[in-house]
């Protein structure tokens, strides 16, 4: 037994445990052992006498909840065992709600506090009333574009005898009248009324985050966005136009729109709506998308290049894009995305927790530096790389002098970029070599 999700040794008690109770009882349960070192060794406690009688009392006194307080001995050593159950309310020290991922305490606050006490009601962000809304906030150009989806993906019936509260209510979108958030989402004529940016940006940039060239803002419902940021895209930052109406096609040398079309719809369908905007960056050799919100409990990154079980974080709303064929129900997403760009022939994509969201990037070929850096590429390389991309061809004499070496250590270096089919020889000798990308 070691330390793990939901158990963890103290060498004596602190008061401040009370914190990782109030977590463990937040989240799927826990146990303390009191008296045990780092390697869960038993060195004993002095008061265990009082702490058992003590413990109970306090946990309850702080918390309000009961956990079971357990005396062990072992060679004349005595250690607790504190077992913390899951509650299905919300548990709270001194008004401060703490919560238990992975291995560590997190204190709840903002955003995650008020989707955490929704999940402990049962509820999801998109299913809460919005009292200020009314039938009037709703766009009828995004739900007569949506309900023409619809009708061609076969998913839902057909509703063109009913009114328009009549068609939200069926979409659960709307009850006794009155709309949930998930309606201003999805079809709001001004969904920053009600939510704060409920945005795109989309930023050019050059050689690195601080050379933005020229950036574009969308805001909008997600009918909208769904469909203006791919035209924004395709105006001003992609040097390519891209055909979005063909979400399967391929196109080498491109990214794919496969993997472009599920990065928006991900990034749309389970992001924080009470966070920041969704941040679009095209780069010369890539492209990224990030979007506040964090994987579900259980769910981790590595999970997301094979097939998983669909969680949504907001699930009315992945529940009217599937009905409109925008997505699937089975979590294949990302499989996609990685999938498109295989078949593309381009560099994996890679996925990633940064600052409190999910980014997600994608390569448009093998040379961009991120890749080179998993390849295990040393600066020298990389630095001859970026030349070759300003300069049709190197010398061994030219790698030389760019990077200080000696004639063996290019020669070496060389080799390496070769094997990898990063580079090829001009075939000549002597005077007259060189190597071009390949």
């Amino acid at each position: 037994m070691s330390e793990n999700q939901s158990i963890e040794w103290k060498q004596s008690w602190h008061n401040d445990y009370l914190k990782l109770i109030c977590g463990f009882a937040n989240a799927n349960g826990g146990t303390i052992y009191i008296g045990k070192n780092d390697n869960g060794d038993v060195i004993g406690i002095d008061n265990y006498k009082e702490l058992t009688e003590m413990l109970p009392n306090k946990i309850r006194d702080n918390l309000g909840i009961i956990c079971e307080v357990n005396l062990y001995q072992e060679n004349d050593l005595h250690f607790i065992e504190i077992i913390t159950k899951p509650y299905s309310v919300p548990v709270s020290l001194r008004g401060r709600y703490y919560y238990r991922s992975g291995s560590s305490k997190l204190e709840l606050t903002g955003a995650e506090l008020n989707e955490f006490l929704l999940k402990k009601a049962g509820k999801t962000w998109d299913d809460v009333i919005e009292e200020g809304a009314s039938l009037d906030d709703i766009d009828k150009d995004s739900l007569k574009l949506f309900l023409a989806d619809a009708k061609e993906s076969g998913r839902m019936p057909s509703v063109s005898d009913l009114s328009k509260l009549e068609i939200l209510e069926k979409l659960r979108l709307a009850i006794d009248g009155k709309l949930k958030r998930a309606a201003i989402i999805l079809f709001g004529k001004d969904p920053n009324k009600f939510y704060p940016n409920i945005q795109v940006k989309i930023g050019r940039f050059g050689n690195d985050d601080v050379d933005l060239k020229y950036q574009e803002l969308e805001e909008g419902n997600l009918i909208y966005l769904l469909k203006n940021v791919p035209e924004q895209l395709n105006r001003k930052f992609f040097i390519k136009p891209i055909n979005f109406e063909g979400m399967q096609r391929i196109e080498k040398g491109e990214y794919p729109v496969a993997a472009l079309r599920e990065m928006l719809l991900n990034a749309l369908v389970h992001r924080n709506y009470m966070g920041s905007s969704i941040q679009m960056r095209v780069y010369d050799n890539k492209f990224t998308c990030w979007n506040e919100g964090n994987l579900p409990a259980g769910l981790h990154i590595e999970s997301l290049k094979t097939n998983h079980s669909s969680r949504p974080k907001n699930p009315i709303i992945a529940d009217v894009c599937f009905k409109a064929g925008y997505i699937d129900s089975w979590g294949r997403g990302t499989l996609k995305i990685f999938n498109s760009c295989l078949e593309a022939e381009l560099p994996e994509p890679t996925i990633e927790s940064r600052d409190g969201g999910i980014l997600v990037t994608l390569f448009k070929n093998k040379y961009a530096i991120e890749q080179l850096k998993e390849l295990g590429l040393n600066n020298r390389q990389i630095v001859a790389i970026e030349y070759l991309k300003e300069n049709s061809r190197i010398t061994n004499k030219e790698y030389q002098l760019i990077n200080n070496v000696s004639k063996k250590t290019a020669t070496r270096d060389f080799k390496i970029l070769t094997d990898l089919e990063l580079i090829q020889s001009s075939g000549k000798s002597g005077a007259g070599a060189f190597y071009v990308l390949n």
